[in-house]
């Protein structure tokens, strides 16, 4: 009964500018009856999406915090159950958005470089699935999808195939993709959802528009993944029924060359 009276709460953790897909994703969530918790490190822009949603009859809070790191990820979402306790709220969806690449030769790329992007992409994503699991199997299985909850990563290309430059970023994506699997394996039975998504192009957002020279690019709907469009799939993954769950979703642009 907890399940159906409760609001669901969905967490986004990198929300960027507010120009891409965790913004994007927060925003249609929210639409859609969510209340929203943003996670990012940039506290302007995080503040500047929250009052976007809440102006438009959604209901979103920002969590910033200075890294994501396991003491900051686990402080903030002690702060995010404080500001969305049950039973009035239950976290049902976890999103996480979050990265940090670099694209350089493999002999160019410094231990700093390679420790930050490993860090945020598998040691931080660990950290967050692991809240994002506990808090799920607190949850009563909604009678509607089967499901106490559902965590869902987002992944690139690299995450399948290494490629020029990519050492550093396709080792952490590959990290990401392995823990993701193996979460979707071990916590089915509980009735978790965890999902992995391969994202095989260029996103439409106020950086792409800037280094994107193609003419035409931003314009071409063929040519690059709009982020409200992965929205929509993230949706779609959250309210999959227990008969038939994805675990990876593969998103590229019709005319995307794979």
């Amino acid at each position: 009964m907890a399940a159906n009276i409760a609001k669901g709460v969905l967490v986004v953790a990198g929300a960027g500018n507010g120009s891409g897909t965790g913004a994007a994703t927060a925003r249609l969530f929210a639409k859609n009856g969510y209340a929203v918790a943003l996670i990012a490190r940039g506290a302007d822009s995080l503040t500047k999406i929250s009052d976007e949603i809440n102006a438009e009859g959604g209901q979103a809070t920002p969590f910033p915090l200075k890294s994501y790191s396991h003491d900051d990820i686990a402080s903030t979402w002690t702060a995010i159950q404080q500001r969305f306790p049950k039973p009035e709220y239950e976290i049902r969806a976890a999103v996480w958005n979050a990265g940090n690449a670099v694209f350089k030769p493999f002999l160019s790329i410094t231990q700093e470089e390679l420790e930050s992007t490993v860090d945020t992409g598998i040691k931080s994503a660990f950290n967050f699935a692991r809240h994002s699991i506990l808090t799920f199997k607190e949850n009563e299985v909604d009678s509607v999808t089967g499901k106490r909850g559902a965590l869902i990563f987002t992944g690139a290309t690299a995450a399948i195939r290494g490629n020029v430059l990519t050492s550093a970023f396709s080792a952490a994506k590959h990290g990401a993709r392995a823990l993701s699997q193996s979460l979707a394996k071990e916590f089915g039975k509980d009735n978790i959802h965890v999902a992995h998504s391969i994202i095989d192009g260029g996103i439409l957002t106020d950086r792409s528009r800037e280094y994107r020279k193609e003419p035409g690019w931003a314009e071409d709907a063929n040519r690059r993944l709009d982020p409200e469009s992965i929205a929509k799939s993230y949706l779609y993954l959250v309210n999959q029924d227990n008969s038939s769950w994805t675990w990876e979703l593969d998103l590229r642009p019709a005319h995307e060359k794979w």
